[in-house]
């Protein structure tokens, strides 16, 4: 980092290297203020273009003095007295002036209040992290831009991860999540089923965040059971690809009873593979009926339907649970197939008569007994959760129970 701040430093100020320039800049600040504000001025928009530069609003004081403006061991003398000046002028935030997302509202009103009293900031906090308030705003609706590009209503529910991986990390997702429910452009949804699941509640429009519903926690559960389907089927579709490339290599080899096995298994994660994509596209059949009567009085008779459509063919999220944790255990097995792979790293080592060769293989595997026996063996318990695809009402909407919270929410805006 310090040579491509170097670098971007030289582009900025073409005299940086200058020793009377060094000399008049890296001074301590003294007298009028009038006498170093052109010398604050400099530095500030500095610091903003390379924090702005590097991609981030996050920046440290001792990374400023000590990495940044570090030319040949001389660190500007003025550069605290600027920070502090920065921090007063509300340019540098701390940690200390966001707002947690996920307090109360009582909370957070008496957070807003505070910092809208002419209260003095003199004194510097001693934390070794700051955030760059223009950037964060900007950052902040660079990734509400980004949300509206993928969504085509007012606004949207996201897992936390899904959220973090936006921002570019935990510690980011967490101060613009701060920034944004300040500015009530966001809410903090956190449900617990199994597991405490956490999302983000995100405004797409010029209008502040809506309340939140009953039906947003639905939905929240809803996204990430498809964020843990898909990334289910991605782990299964690398390990298809792994036992075909290992299943090559026994043909090769002349191990033909190896490569039945192989076969077997190709077979077993294909109709794994095939049954979470049905549950992963009906789940996402709702998340589209849903947020096709956003907004509007249809939502209850959307998400009744949507439930209705999917009775006959569906399963409990606890099945679901069952299903992914089954998955999960077959990652050890995994492990030895990726032995048995070696150096082996694509399908262009074989040739077409081996890919022939395994393909019927493949089929001789599904007349023989021995393969019915074993596929009954390995997928009993996956049968027993996926063969129905039920999936209960309550993963959509508890019907007894909050029918009624939504029904209470909607009858304002029928009648």
């Amino acid at each position: 980092m310090e040579v491509e701040v170097k670098e971007f430093i030289l582009q900025q100020v073409p005299d940086w290297d200058s020793d009377v320039m060094i000399s008049a800049r890296f001074k301590a600040f003294s007298g009028q203020k009038s006498d170093w504000e052109p010398r604050f001025h400099f530095w500030k928009d500095l610091i903003i273009k390379i924090a702005q530069h590097l991609n981030t609003f996050i920046i440290r004081p001792s990374v400023v003095k000590n990495v940044w403006f570090n030319q040949g061991g001389l660190i500007p003398l003025c550069i605290d007295h600027v920070l502090l000046e920065m921090y007063n002028a509300g340019d540098l935030l701390s940690s200390g002036d966001l707002v947690d997302p996920k307090s109360g509202q009582l909370t957070q009103l008496f957070h807003k209040v505070r910092f809208l009293l002419p209260l003095s900031k003199s004194a510097f906090p001693s934390e070794d992290e700051f955030i760059v308030k223009t950037l964060l705003e900007d950052k902040s609706a660079e990734v509400v831009k980004l949300l509206s590009d993928d969504h085509w209503t007012s606004s949207c529910i996201i897992t936390m991860s899904k959220f973090q991986t936006i921002c570019g990390g935990s510690k980011e997702a967490s101060i613009i999540l701060s920034h944004l429910s300040k500015c009530g452009k966001a809410k903090y949804l956190a449900v617990r089923r199994n597991d405490l699941i956490e999302g983000v509640k995100v405004s797409l429009s010029s209008k502040a965040v809506s309340g939140t519903t009953s039906s947003d926690y639905d939905v929240l559960h809803l996204t990430w059971t498809a964020e843990k389907l898909q990334l289910q089927m991605d782990m299964i579709d690398q390990r298809h690809d792994k036992s075909k490339l290992s299943a090559l290599a026994c043909l090769k080899s002349g191990n033909k009873a190896k490569a039945l096995r192989h076969a077997r298994e190709l077979k077993l994660s294909s109709e794994t593979r095939e049954k979470c994509d049905v549950l992963l596209r009906r789940v996402e059949e709702v998340l589209r009926a849903i947020a096709d009567a956003e907004d509007s009085k249809e939502v209850f008779e959307a998400i009744k339907s949507g439930t209705k459509a999917m009775k006959d063919k569906m399963i409990t999220i606890e099945e679901v649970q069952h299903c992914l944790d089954e998955l999960d255990e077959t990652v050890d097995s995994q492990k030895q197939v990726d032995k048995v792979i070696g150096s082996i790293s694509s399908y262009d080592e074989f040739d077409e008569d081996l890919e022939d060769e395994l393909d019927k293989l493949m089929e001789e595997s599904e007349k023989s007994s021995v393969d019915t026996t074993i596929r009954k063996d390995e997928t009993e318990s996956l049968n027993n959760a996926l063969s129905g695809l039920k999936i209960e009402d309550n993963v959509v909407i508890q019907e007894k129970t909050e029918t009624s919270n939504v029904s209470k929410v909607l009858e304002p805006a029928m009648s």
